[in-house]
């Protein structure tokens, strides 16, 4: 009689651990064939060879890319080299991306950027929060960007308890930010644990010098996030349930979630149309592809943008496709009066004219 208990509780057990399975597998897969859409006026960025997996332009055009970011379970072009903070201006005919020095005193060598954002006080100051990861550790960077000497000045190493997994950031203030953790450990089997089990245990955090509290959870993995251009609502990516979470800003700070809006992809990094409020997002089609890298059957490119998301019926059109011939892993989608930049995880960048 015990053996058969035994026996029976093995089979359910199997049953649970291969419907995990099953359902990770969909969640990581959300479509098996890549439509190419293309773009007529695009070239492949020179310089990024390793990845270029944010990015935030300013009113002005000076677009500033996070490159060079190593996680633990991804590929990387450049396992040896840190990483770097890049910066084009979009307004010259032909932008370059040019390296910013970093000041003194910052560990450059540990250096493994990941999200950024920019904020611009009433002085015209421009300030750059980057979320790094040091040896695979959680940190977010301030900087003061000197536009005169094309640098970064270090301000602060911002650790909290709360911020124990951060994905990507958008600033609110010259020292506040909201910050997505994709998961709840810090452990990477913990962490592969609770993608398996989808515990939905990540969440979103404001930030500010005076207070650091949860705004947002229940995600089963909060990714991008970005602001409207009128500072009243949050967007943020829910990659592993292909999802956009739109959420009203009240003035202490706290989020009230309006409306869900759902995709067929793994939407990763969101960016704001200044002028439209229009949503950019770089996606993924096949997360396994990212994860288990065959130069072969490379992961694909997918950059979607999103209109009216506050209305019943959004409009998501996309812009960009491609099966990994010209780009892998897109990450991030960004646009300035006619111009599109497209940022991946560990691959290169895109510059097209719209």
């Amino acid at each position: 009689m015990g053996r058969l208990v035994a026996l029976s509780l093995l089979g359910i057990a199997l049953a649970l651990l291969g419907e995990r399975f099953l359902a990770l597998r969909n969640r990581l897969k959300a479509s098996s064939q890549v439509q190419s859409v293309d773009l007529p006026n695009c070239h492949l960025i020179k310089g990024i060879e390793a990845g270029s997996e944010d990015i935030d332009i300013l009113p002005n055009g000076l677009a500033f890319l996070s490159v060079g970011l190593k996680c633990q379970g991804l590929h990387s072009f450049a396992p040896d080299k840190p990483g770097g903070i890049l910066m084009m201006d979009l307004e010259e005919e032909k932008p370059r991306a040019l390296e910013l020095r970093i000041s003194r005193g910052f560990d450059l060598a540990s250096f493994n950027p990941h999200g950024i954002s920019t904020f611009i006080d009433n002085d015209d100051i421009v300030y750059l929060f980057v979320v790094n990861h040091p040896e695979f550790k959680n940190t977010v960077e301030s900087f003061k960007f000197i536009e005169e000497e094309n640098s970064l000045l270090h301000l602060k190493t911002i650790k909290h308890e709360l911020l124990s997994s951060v994905n990507d950031i958008v600033a609110v203030g010259p020292t506040h930010f909201y910050a997505t953790n994709d998961h709840y450990f810090s452990d990477t089997f913990l962490k592969y644990l609770e993608t398996y089990l989808n515990l939905h245990w990540t969440n979103v955090v404001y930030y500010s010098p005076n207070e650091v509290k949860i705004v947002a959870e229940g995600f089963d993995s909060a990714n991008g996030i970005n602001m409207s251009p009128d500072e009243k609502y949050i967007y943020v990516a829910d990659t592993l349930a292909h999802e956009i979470h739109v959420f009203e800003k009240h003035p202490n700070m706290n989020l009230t979630q309006l409306k869900v809006l759902n995709l067929d992809t793994l939407v990763n990094n969101l960016s704001i149309d200044p002028s439209s409020g229009d949503i950019w997002a770089g996606c993924h089609t096949d997360g396994q592809k990212l994860f288990v890298y065959d130069p072969n059957n490379p992961p694909s490119s997918e950059v979607l943008r999103i209109q009216n998301v506050l209305s019943e019926k959004p409009t998501v059109t996309t812009v960009y496709a491609n099966n990994g011939s010209v780009l892998q892993g897109s990450s991030v989608a960004s646009v300035y009066d006619g111009k599109l930049l497209i940022g991946t995880l560990y691959h290169r960048a895109l510059y097209c004219e719209l």
